[in-house]
């Protein structure tokens, strides 16, 4: 399915995103279009390529219900959004190193050789680690899945908002998740923006960064 997107400029887009409460409730995300901007976010980048996230899209009057007493103080998103995007991190995601690698090899984009390697050395790795660093994994490749999934979705003429306000301990189970294996990460509202957003300052790079 191919899509022209609504915002091509990319200066606009990072310049103009909004943290964005009240959406349009009457704009629903068709799930075709949905999928297409999940698809696109997951060209971010993650360790050896294991694309630990996993995402809830909890669009249905039922699943916001069911989500609204742990999202705390941001019922106003989950009420008006299209949708909200419950972003997890796979602890055990390396169950699908071989099939990433294998289609990488099937498309001509890694050599039979290499996907060997990785199996064979990447995997082990993985499953020997402590949950404590899968954890470091899975937070950070995650989390940048959902910077670009942020960015992606003002492309295709929405907004969103990160959350990270919610009751963590209960979010995988209340949607059917085993909590052992998926940790939350993050939260993110998506919609037609019905508020313009405040704008906020930045600290320069005088202030955040250094040369050595």
């Amino acid at each position: 399915m191919t899509h022209i997107f609504i915002n091509n400029d990319f200066y606009n887009i990072i310049d103009r995103r909004r943290s964005i409460r009240a959406y349009d409730p009457a704009v629903k995300i068709p799930k075709d279009e949905m999928q297409e901007i999940l698809r696109q976010a997951a060209k971010a980048p993650s360790s050896v390529n294991m694309q630990p996230w996993r995402v809830v899209v909890v669009e249905s009057d039922e699943a916001k219900q069911t989500l609204r007493p742990l999202i705390r103080f941001n019922t106003k998103q989950n009420d008006t959004s299209s949708a909200m995007l419950l972003l997890f991190g796979d602890l055990l995601c390396y169950e699908y190193g071989e099939d990433i690698y294998d289609q990488a090899v099937q498309e001509g984009k890694m050599p039979e050789e290499v996907r060997d390697h990785q199996l064979n050395t990447i995997v082990p790795l993985y499953e020997g680690l402590p949950k404590s660093v899968m954890h470091d994994i899975v937070q950070i490749d995650t989390s940048l899945y959902a910077m670009q999934l942020m960015l992606v979705a003002r492309a295709y003429g929405y907004d969103t908002n990160p959350i990270g306000g919610f009751e963590k301990d209960k979010l995988a189970s209340a949607f059917g998740l085993d909590p052992n294996r998926y940790e939350p990460v993050m939260v993110l509202s998506i919609g037609k923006a019905e508020e313009t957003g405040y704008e906020s300052v930045r600290l320069a790079p005088e202030v955040f960064a250094e040369w050595k």
